[in-house]
């Protein structure tokens, strides 16, 4: 009789941790595909700029720091590490700033102001920056449960045998990420 129960005890124990595994296999797996997504959406905003400059060329050619510094920091930004989320936060930080000055630099000229193909790409960029924050919550989310699993007893103590690793937030300062 004790030999039935140890026995059952252990197969409850080894289904247990087959179950804590695959939970921990399961959010890192959310983790990756919400941080595809980030990605997907950053490289549809770094397809956008090109268009967006060649645009505000068009009316404002002689303000060449400002369209230089705008292609600049988005070449830096598809060059960021796209596993890390603290480089791609630093290139983003950096493209912000350099969008916010090209689209201040755009208020200064009426004509681009009221150019409709500047129109619906500043639109298309508004768009895809909530796109991005979107994605980015999600996987900041992703990375909250799994980050918790991997910290959480008893599920630190399988996440270490595994090695699994807890995973960085994407964070941005809010002003730089408007």
């Amino acid at each position: 009789m004790a030999l039935w129960i140890s026995l059952a005890l252990i197969a409850i124990l080894l289904v247990y941790v087959v179950g804590l595994y695959n939970r921990l296999v399961s959010f890192r797996q959310r983790v990756r595909q919400a941080w595809s997504d980030v990605n997907v959406q950053m490289k549809r905003r770094y397809d956008l700029i090109p268009n967006l400059v060649e645009t505000v060329k068009g009316s404002a050619s002689h303000e060449t720091s400002t369209l230089e510094e705008v292609v600049s920091a988005r070449n830096a930004a598809i060059a960021a590490d796209p596993s890390s989320p603290q480089a791609k936060a630093a290139s983003e930080r950096t493209l912000g700033s350099a969008l916010g000055g090209l689209f201040a630099l755009a208020e200064s000229y009426p004509e681009l102001k009221a150019n409709e193909n500047f129109l619906g790409l500043q639109h298309e960029l508004t768009d895809t920056e909530n796109r991005i924050q979107s994605s980015r919550r999600f996987y900041n989310g992703a990375v909250k449960e799994l980050n918790t699993a991997i910290q959480s007893f008893p599920g630190n103590l399988l996440a270490g045998a595994f090695h699994f690793r807890q995973e960085d937030f994407f964070e941005l300062d809010r002003a730089e990420s408007a």
